[in-house]
């Protein structure tokens, strides 16, 4: 079998979909290698570096820029070339069938949160992500909160689509130095004590909020540190405005960081005191289950498909309630509240593994 994978996602800033694509695909060489792989981006190198030079696999690079462009055009030239048996796309695929094509639909949160996208970005994507997944071989999804939404807004029978959820890299659960990796971050970063939040900035992702019940608490003052990784990848009027306001305390013990390599983020995950992620719209939620395999306090948002992350107790919270996110921090920070089972690790790793999800994607090539 040849398949060919769109990898366009590694050309970008780190988000969920390039994290689902390197750990099913990283599980599937290992799972298939009698399995021809054909991946396919811009930047060849960064594919080379996650993947690795293995036999049976191929890199393809895109002269396109434009996603238009290389699904009208460079794509099919591909697939013909190549002689693809399976092509498999996040979102948009071409929209004539050279092969059997399988479509990953994330999210549609753009439908039930409409406030938090323009416009332009609404309609377009509707536009191509429901004419992809409805012309697609196989249908599939990262969660059962997407299967109900995406079947709501396109009309689709849910029987039709499979969830294929993501995974927590084995990294995440391998025994560390939590002294050494505060230690790593203090003398590299000049940051003490500190709550961690990872994802992108944008306004569903609620980080005004989490800054907002930070200040609220004082907690610079105790010689605590907030920290965001992850880059602006849509403007937070309400954070800006935040941060203006911030006394120059505030603002030293404030760090947002745009993008960290692997290895200095799980330093960065592995030192945290509390993780916390408010959320109010996700179509999964990678980063609060690899902290919880890390076994660091979580406090996640109890909205959309994280309603599924009933392990981590007394840490969920309602996005909409900023007394009660601003209240359980200090009381996370000081021992008072914890996660509400103490074998939260195990059940992530069982529960939300890249093995499982690579044999459920490999058992669906064949339908």
């Amino acid at each position: 079998m040849r398949l060919f994978v769109d990898a366009h996602t590694f050309d970008k800033e780190f988000q969920g979909t390039r994290t689902f694509l390197k750990g099913i695909y990283t599980e599937v060489m290992q799972q298939r290698p009698d399995i021809e792989l054909f991946f396919a981006s811009r930047d060849i190198k960064t594919l080379q570096d996650e993947f690795g030079q293995k036999q049976g696999v191929t890199y393809l690079q895109y002269q396109f820029k434009n996603s238009f462009s290389r699904m009208f055009v460079e794509i099919p030239r591909m697939l013909k070339k190549h002689k693809i048996d399976v092509a498999h796309f996040q979102y948009i695929a071409p929209w004539r069938r050279h092969c059997k094509y399988i479509v990953t639909t994330h999210d549609i949160l753009f439908n039930d949160f409409p406030k938090e996208f323009s416009f332009l970005f609404r309609v377009s994507r509707n536009f191509i992500f429901r004419r992809s997944i409805m012309r697609a071989d196989i249908k599939t999804t990262v969660s059962n909160y997407s299967v109900e939404r995406i079947a709501h807004h396109y009309g689709l029978d849910k029987n039709c689509m499979h969830v294929i959820p993501n995974g927590v890299s084995e990294k995440f659960f391998e025994p560390f130095n939590k002294s050494g990796a505060q230690q790593h971050i203090l003398s590299h970063y000049g940051i003490g004590k500190f709550i961690l939040y990872v994802s992108r900035i944008e306004p569903r992702k609620n980080n005004a909020g989490l800054l907002k019940a930070f200040l609220s608490g004082n907690l610079a003052k105790q010689g605590i540190w907030l920290v965001f990784i992850g880059k602006t990848s849509i403007e937070s009027k309400g954070l800006e405005a935040l941060v203006l306001k911030m006394t120059e305390e505030e603002k030293e013990h404030f760090r947002h960081i745009e993008q960290v390599d692997d290895n200095e983020l799980l330093k960065f995950y592995q030192a945290a005191s509390l993780f916390v992620y408010p959320s109010k719209a996700e179509g999964f939620g990678i980063p609060p289950l690899e902290a919880g395999a890390l076994n660091v306090p979580v406090m996640c948002s109890n909205k959309t498909a994280m309603q599924e992350y009933s392990f981590f107790g007394s840490g969920l919270f309602s996005p909409d309630n900023e007394t009660e996110l601003a209240e359980k921090i200090p009381e996370f920070l000081a021992g008072r509240l914890k996660n509400g089972d103490s074998g939260v690790s195990e059940i992530i790793r069982v529960k939300y593994n890249w093995a499982n999800s690579a044999r459920k994607l490999i058992s669906l090539l064949d339908i």
